[in-house]
């Protein structure tokens, strides 16, 4: 298949993180399907972590991983253009069922599908509560579902974060797939998915090379100073009620 945007995307995301010295350290890469479908839960803390979670996928055998995004940056001039040149999958939140047969169609086609389950950023770091959509999709396209944990990209962007000061490690894990039986209750294996997305968040910070004590990009309960999970939800709640009140504000004076 032809991908005349997303090959030069790609080259220039390897000059990029070339250009920030960052080291990356993958472990998993055996759990990467070489060929046919697959859908992808990955952690989300980082603006990077489209770009970052592809890498794994390029190593064996520069295969291309179709992100789900929200439909807003499909709107967006310049970004808009790019996703759908890449054929990333555009997601409405508030009807998903379209972006939902999109992707049970790309699986189906032998593509891999790149779903972050927690739907935002995390600012605990941790793996938040996710949603039923990866386990659904790979249940729909009789696919593999595979866990996969990005570390290190926050430190470099992410929410009130941005520091591009060379030389940052990156540790990506790539899970072993969940099973998903036929018939399988959606809930019970997307519970299963969050314990094997925890244990691997945990493994890839145990070897993560720079955890200095009180670090704030780890996570409270291994010794850094990130929030904990519950004070992450009350920072997005409250993050979330000042733009409903903005657009609200917006409105009125339009």
């Amino acid at each position: 298949m032809g991908d005349p945007v997303y090959r030069p995307i790609i080259l220039a995301a390897r000059g990029l993180f070339a250009g920030l010295n960052l080291r990356f350290d993958i472990a998993g890469l055996e759990n990467m399907p070489t060929s046919g479908g697959a859908v992808l839960a990955i952690n989300h803390t980082s603006y990077l972590d489209f770009a970052l979670a592809g890498i794994p996928a390029h190593h064996v055998g520069h295969r291309l991983v179709r992100f789900m995004a929200k439909d807003g940056i499909f709107r967006h001039p310049v970004a808009g253009p790019l996703m759908r040149g890449m054929k990333h999958i555009p997601v409405d939140r508030d009807a998903g069922s379209a972006a939902f047969r999109d992707a049970v169609a790309a699986l189906k086609s032998g593509e891999l599908v790149g779903v972050f389950p927690e739907a935002t950023m995390s600012r605990s770091f941790e793996v938040k509560e996710i949603k039923n959509g990866a386990v659904r999709m790979a249940r729909a396209a009789n696919v593999p579902l595979i866990p996969m944990i990005v570390f290190g990209g926050h430190r470099v962007l992410s929410y009130d974060h941005k520091d591009f000061v060379p030389g940052k490690p990156i540790c990506i894990t790539v899970g072993q797939p969940v099973p998903v039986p036929r018939g399988s209750d959606p809930d019970e294996v997307t519970v299963e998915l969050h314990a094997a997305m925890a244990a691997l968040l945990d493994e890839t910070i145990e070897r993560y090379p720079d955890k200095p004590p009180g670090a704030w990009w780890i996570p409270k309960r291994l010794g850094g100073s990130a929030v904990t999970i519950e004070e992450a939800a009350a920072i997005d709640e409250r993050v979330r009620l000042e733009r409903a009140e903005k657009r609200a504000a917006q409105q009125k004076a339009d």
